[in-house]
């Protein structure tokens, strides 16, 4: 009969295991053909909300009609990466070759939708799916789902609409700047409010994400903006080779924007063993990348060569660009070019880290050490006759090295030791049993902090170790019997920043050569390496320093005062020279530059202990300072009675002032109150375009004042009125933005009533 007729019972079990076999009961209806089209219909509009991708709208008004208003779709995706367009000129990005769209982390960018209907937030519902790596995932950072919001904020991935028009919207689209870098993917995903189902559309470009030395957050950041046109976007230089006395220089095309060659660092990226969510933390990256330069024991892309013959490649000396290296490794799927020596590995560093958005630079060093067995010197070894042993005299020290240094902030160090770090991709020795080096901290080679990684020893040893002399004595045992102290570590180069000039950064690698500074790193150093018998150990350490500071330190626009106290604990005499530095640092840990260095003479009696006050002026300090102001006091000497080392270390920030806010009148919902905030101006100059941002949740949304200059030592007072929405316990905040003072917030706690 008509109707009577075969219904599942639930459709939804079947979706759930697409690969059921049907039922095999079988039953004949007969319908009539009203009852073939309701039936049609019931079907399609459960196939449609299952997988609403595989089935295509029918093209009738009555269906039509009855979707008008309930599905969103999109119809095409424009990335906006057209490379004078808005988002690469932002991002810095607008020399790179093609037309993806290159952003950088830690900064927003734009894209524009074309919907099939004008966009509604209380019908519709959107959000964008970016994904990067072979297996992304939401928990390790390769799958972001980002979320439409109404305000956007920092270090979040968000999405914002700007501009609507039609059915055409433009999105703001805001990255954290720890993300994960390299090659995304993106999914725009749309639904309704009402029904479920969910349609997906893939953009036809991909979006690359590279790190931000401009972004303040990102720790590749650098500040100086001559030094990003330098060491991120230049795409020539000059590497030194030579000796120290006959110092060459060539020109070396880095080519990093050139057509091919950010695919090329990408798929180094992809190559190496790294798995995506690695790729966001910059010394994670580098340490790859020095390892895959180099194709000593992972295919990388250079095979080193110093036998002479180079008849089945390209000799290393005829090599002037990077170019045509990385072309030819990427062309040919990975397989290793032929030959390289050490500046060809340092120009492709460069090349791939400039390009990654790493700061970069090459650098020689000019007798350069290569220590073999991590004893921090550099060994020669004669027999009791004085003739060299040949078989033992492994370290040597070359004419020149050329590697990288590379910039970043390294938060898994202590502070002070971010900044320049050393990456060498020369295959020379092992690190955790692959041929790489670095990042090692300039900082911690310079003060001998050998100890800290990566790779920090071999670099040491490269620039400052001692060249010991040692004669086998008749027992087999060997006696030192000469040290050259001034042997290794010279005219250690880089291209000068804007010009084509050398600049000798020998200072930032160690102390002046023979001070006592630089020989308290190289016995320091020593110590930990294989050989930490080497010098003399002290015969008593008795002697200690410490710094410190009154109620809760210096404050900003006085002088800075400390206390360096010094103890005897002998019970006889003891004498010493601190060496004292201090410097503006970062809140990273990465120093920004010496303000003052000086030596304090110290003598104490038996027992005694001294009290030094130590003091940085105002003038010294008030034009160097960086956000948060801090400083790190470095103190070193050597006992001279027991050649024990003295070190210490000490972070200080110069405090700020506070806002005081009153709050004025009952604080009553729906009545209007008011509040008084004071600033008094700590220094004695005047700060500029000064800006007060005021916001208290459930008091009055937040604002912005503009308050102009403001004298040296004068007070402003702003007075905020506001009417209260919400009832009980609530903050008002207020903080001050000046480039010149940072810092400076204050709070008032207001309990507003409900009446």
């Amino acid at each position: 009969m008509p109707g009577e007729r075969l219904t599942v019972r639930d459709m939804s079990e079947v979706g759930r295991f697409p690969g059921a076999a049907p039922p095999t009961r079988v039953e004949l209806t007969i319908q009539t053909q009203v009852e073939k089209k309701q039936e049609e219909g019931r079907c399609r509009r459960w196939f449609r909300k299952i997988c609403p991708c595989c089935c295509k709208r029918q093209n009738s008004a009555s269906y039509a009609k009855e979707l008008e208003g309930t599905i969103l779709s999109v119809c095409s995706v424009d990335l906006l990466s057209s490379r004078n367009g808005q988002n690469r000129l932002e991002h810095h990005t607008d020399l790179y070759h093609g037309d993806e769209l290159i952003i950088r982390r830690g900064q927003t960018f734009q894209i524009e939708l074309e919907l099939n209907r004008p966009f509604s937030a209380d019908t519709h519902k959107l959000h964008l799916d970016l994904k990067t790596g072979s297996l992304p995932l939401v928990s390790k950072g390769t799958h972001v789902i980002i979320p439409l919001v109404d305000h956007l904020e920092d270090e979040r991935w968000e999405a914002k609409i700007v501009e609507q028009n039609g059915n055409k919207i433009k999105l703001s689209v805001n990255s954290p700047a720890s993300a994960v870098i390299g090659l995304y993917g993106l999914t725009v995903m749309t639904s309704s409010v009402k029904n479920e189902a969910s349609t997906a559309y893939d953009a036809n470009k991909n979006i690359v994400m590279l790190f931000n030395p401009w972004c303040e957050e990102d720790t590749v950041f650098l500040d100086d903006e001559e030094e990003r046109k330098e060491y991120v976007l230049n795409d020539t230089g000059r590497i030194y080779y030579g000796t120290e006395k006959q110092i060459g220089a060539r020109t070396w095309n880095f080519g990093q924007f050139q057509e091919g060659i950010l695919d090329a660092c990408l798929f180094i990226l992809e190559k190496s063993d790294m798995p995506p969510s690695g790729r966001g933390d910059p010394v994670n990256v580098v340490r790859v990348i020095s390892a895959l330069i180099n194709a000593q024991d992972d295919f990388g892309v250079l095979v080193g060569n110093w036998s002479g013959d180079y008849s089945d490649g390209v000799s290393p000396s005829a090599w002037s660009s990077s170019v045509e290296i990385l072309r030819n490794y990427h062309h040919s799927n990975g397989t290793p070019v032929s030959y390289g020596q050490c500046w060809v590995f340092s120009g492709v560093t460069t090349t791939v880290l400039r390009c990654l958005g790493i700061p970069a630079r090459s650098v020689t060093n000019f007798q350069s050490a290569h220590d073999t067995d991590v004893s921090l010197t550099t060994d020669v070894y004669f027999d009791k006759d004085l003739e060299p042993i040949d078989y033992l005299n492994t370290d040597s020290v070359w004419n020149f090295h050329v590697w990288n240094d590379c910039w970043m902030a390294r938060p898994d160090l202590p502070h002070g030791n971010g900044g320049w770090q050393a990456v060498d991709s020369t295959p020379q020795e092992t690190s955790q049993g692959t041929f790489c080096c670095g990042p090692a901290s300039i900082n911690a080679i310079r003060s001998g902090q050998v100890y800290l990684k990566h790779d920090t020893p071999f670099v040491f040893a490269e620039v400052n170790s001692d060249k010991i002399y040692w004669q086998r004595n008749v027992d087999g045992t060997f006696t030192q019997f000469h040290i050259e102290k001034k042997a290794v570590g010279h005219c250690i180069s880089t291209k000068a920043v804007g010009s084509d000039e050398r600049a000798d950064i020998t200072h930032l690698y160690k102390h002046q050569e023979g001070s006592e500074e630089e020989r308290i790193a190289v016995e320091t150093a020593s110590r930990y390496g294989s050989k930490p018998d080497v010098y003399s150990k002290p015969m008593a350490e008795d002697v200690s320093v410490e710094v410190k500071m009154e109620g809760e330190g210096p404050r900003m626009g006085a002088d800075a005062k400390l206390s360096i106290v010094v103890k005897n604990s002998s019970s006889l005499p003891r004498r010493t020279t601190l060496h004292s530095q201090v410097a503006v640092m970062y809140y990273t840990g990465v120093l920004k530059g010496t303000l003052k260095k000086e030596q304090l003479p110290v003598e104490l009696l038996a027992n005694e202990e001294k009290t030094i006050e130590w003091v940085l002026p105002y003038q010294q300090y008030q034009n160097h300072l960086v956000d948060q102001a801090a400083l790190m006091l470095t103190l070193s000497g050597k006992v001279s009675e027991t050649q024990q080392v003295l070190a210490n270390q000490t972070t200080f920030r110069l405090r700020t002032p506070d806002l005081n806010i009153t709050p004025l009148g009952e604080a009553v919902v729906g009545k209007e109150m008011a509040a008084k905030i004071t600033f008094t101006n700590p220094l004695p100059r005047t700060l500029k375009n000064v800006m007060f941002r005021v916001e208290g949740l459930g008091l009055q949304k937040g604002h912005e004042v503009a308050v102009g200059d403001v004298g040296g030592h004068a007070t402003v007072t702003l007075t905020e009125h506001f009417i209260p929405t919400q009832p009980g316990s609530r903050k008002l905040v207020a903080s001050l933005d000046c480039k010149q003072l940072t810092q400076v917030h204050g709070v008032a706690d207001i309990n507003v009533l409900d009446i």
